[in-house]
């Protein structure tokens, strides 16, 4: 498996993760030139704005995601955008090395193994920790280290 096959399927495993936390990182690094998707459908991702409002969107859900109102990412409209956002980041990582729909898939394929293993890890470790909060933060420095480190693979 390649780099980038290898970087798409583990920004998809961040998606299933934290949804946003994914195309922000991808967002950034195309911003900052680390990414050339110049010329491609996910050029979007490289403009200005872009990460930053990706990056709100992502802080948004950190903090969304730890109120009690908030639905399981296994329905299907969080576990739908969980796998649009990895598959759109894990094409945006295949452009990169000129497989985009390589990329698309393997960030698919990951970000179904990050919702359901990472909705399955959380739940052992809420009930490890008596309560669901150390778990969720847990999982959000997990996805943003993650996100970080991924992206700066093609820096």
């Amino acid at each position: 498996m390649s780099l980038s096959l290898l970087a798409a399927l583990t920004i998809g495993i961040v998606a299933g993760l934290r949804t946003m936390t994914a195309p922000a990182a991808v967002s950034w690094a195309a911003s900052l030139g680390h990414l050339d998707l110049s010329g491609s459908w996910l050029a979007f991702l490289g403009h200005g704005w872009t990460p930053w409002i990706l990056t709100a969107f992502a802080a948004l859900e950190l903090v969304g995601d730890k109120l009690p109102s908030t639905p399981s990412r296994k329905v299907p409209l969080q576990f739908g955008a969980r796998l649009v956002s990895g598959a759109l980041a894990g094409a945006a990582l295949g452009i990169g090395s000129g497989g985009p729909i390589a990329g698309l898939a393997a960030g698919l394929i990951g970000a179904i193994a990050g919702t359901l293993g990472g909705s399955a890890l959380r739940a052992r470790m809420a009930a490890a920790f008596g309560r669901d909060l150390p778990a969720a933060l847990v999982e959000d420095g997990v996805a943003v280290i993650a996100a970080i480190l991924i992206v700066g693979v093609l820096a």
